[in-house]
């Protein structure tokens, strides 16, 4: 009876160990392939790569460009400050139309001709051109018509702020680009000769009304010169019809 116990207590004994080595062996096996499947995950994951760039592709600079070489036009220069001035000094200022009343600016008339661009006229020596309103001179073109001067100037209030008119010819004592006037004070005087003077609309850069919108032919009537004559009678300026 020996025997055979000692045989049946081997017998587990040898089971027991198969059994722990086979468990020792799974657990070995659970985290090769988890090992594994991390490897295959992490090689999933693309790379980043430099890219070559090719030398010769796209157009190719004739010849090669040193750090000293200028950038863009070598010529190309700041304008200087006094064109910078002038140009502020041509600014416009962004106004509201508003309920202010203006006056005649043609006050001293002697004597009312033709509406071409604007409205002609002829006044004493000396006699002044005044500011309808609030105003800002613009600029002065010197030499406009047969040597002669055109002022012109942007309304800063009243129904038509914002609108810019323009005096020219026959004047003198005009008040330089940049001004602000009130109403009333003088932008130019009538002087001693010239093709007596005209009054009318303009654009923002100086070019009259008439001759951007319709055109002009030398005394041809246009619509802006009737436009500018309902609006001097309408101030009491007594300048006749159209």
């Amino acid at each position: 009876m020996v025997q055979p116990l000692r045989l049946l207590l081997r017998i587990v004994t040898l089971a027991l160990a198969s059994a722990a080595t086979a468990a020792l062996v799974g657990c070995g096996s659970t985290t090769t392939v988890t090992t594994t499947a991390l490897a295959a995950r992490a090689t999933a994951i693309p790379k980043a790569r430099p890219q070559a760039i090719d030398p010769i592709a796209g157009q190719q600079a004739t010849t090669p460009v040193t750090p000293n070489d200028p950038i863009g036009d070598p010529s190309a220069h700041a304008p200087p400050l006094s064109e910078v001035r002038r140009l502020l000094r041509e600014e416009v200022i962004a106004v509201k139309a508003d309920n202010s009343t203006y006056i005649n600016p043609l006050q001293y008339v002697s004597h009312w001709e033709r509406t071409d661009q604007g409205v002609d006229a002829t006044m004493p020596v000396g006699a002044p051109i005044l500011a309808p309103c609030p105003i800002k001179i613009l600029a002065v073109i010197p030499d406009w018509y047969a040597g002669q001067p055109l002022v012109y100037f942007e309304l800063l209030d009243g129904h038509d702020a914002g609108k810019v008119q323009y005096v020219a010819e026959q004047i003198t004592d005009i008040a330089p680009g940049g001004t602000i006037l009130q109403r009333g004070q003088v932008i130019a005087r009538f002087a001693a000769s010239g093709t007596g003077i005209e009054y009318g609309w303009s654009t923002l850069n100086g070019v009259t009304l008439a001759r951007a919108t319709t055109g002009y032919e030398e005394g041809q009537a246009t619509p802006a010169g009737r436009y500018i004559r309902a609006w001097l009678n309408a101030l009491g300026a007594n300048a006749g019809p159209s």
